[in-house]
């Protein structure tokens, strides 16, 4: 049985307020980041990953990448944090319903769909750019924002390629695309 945090745990400067969801890389809580005075997104990694070392480190060197990617259409990844044997990913709030919540609520509109495809294609290319394969890509990991935006989430099981921005053609050999 996992330990889940309860409203109130501390992760560094981040308080818990409540749980958003759970998926296979974690669980997922709205924080109150208490230097900045904003909401931020708390992943709990698994123990499966906490207590394995070399998973631990590998999701740690790409989590490093993942900061590094600054685009309005992917959610940022802050940082880490600790609560004893618990680690944390810190990352953007991103608030609206996502895409899967979306399509449950019957066909989307071409000009939407459009519109959505577009911008899904542009936070991408800026991804693979950098050498990064997201893996996981489907309706449930990508949010669409109170103003139509798109926001990709969840890179959690991105594949950081060995030559990042170097323009080797690595990501075009890569067996996930």
């Amino acid at each position: 049985t996992r330990m889940l945090p309860a409203t109130g745990t501390r992760f560094g400067p981040y308080e818990v307020i409540e749980p958003l969801g759970e998926g296979g890389m974690g669980a997922v809580y709205r924080a109150r980041d208490t230097r900045l005075d904003r909401d931020v997104a708390i992943k709990v990694l698994p123990e499966s990953i906490v207590h394995d070392p070399d998973r631990l480190a590998r999701f740690e060197r790409e989590a490093r990448v993942l900061a590094a990617l600054n685009h309005a259409l992917i959610a940022h990844v802050y940082g880490f944090e600790h609560a004893g044997a618990t680690r944390a990913i810190v990352m953007e709030l991103v608030e609206g319903p996502t895409l899967e919540e979306r399509i449950a609520h019957g066909p989307i509109p071409v000009r939407e769909a459009l519109q959505i495809a577009r911008q899904l294609a542009e936070a991408l290319e800026s991804a693979h750019e950098l050498g990064i394969i997201h893996r996981d890509l489907k309706p449930a990991n990508i949010k669409v924002t109170q103003n139509d935006d798109v926001k990709v989430l969840d890179f959690g099981l991105a594949k950081a390629l060995d030559t990042v921005a170097g323009g080797s053609g690595a990501a075009l050999n890569s067996p996930t695309l």
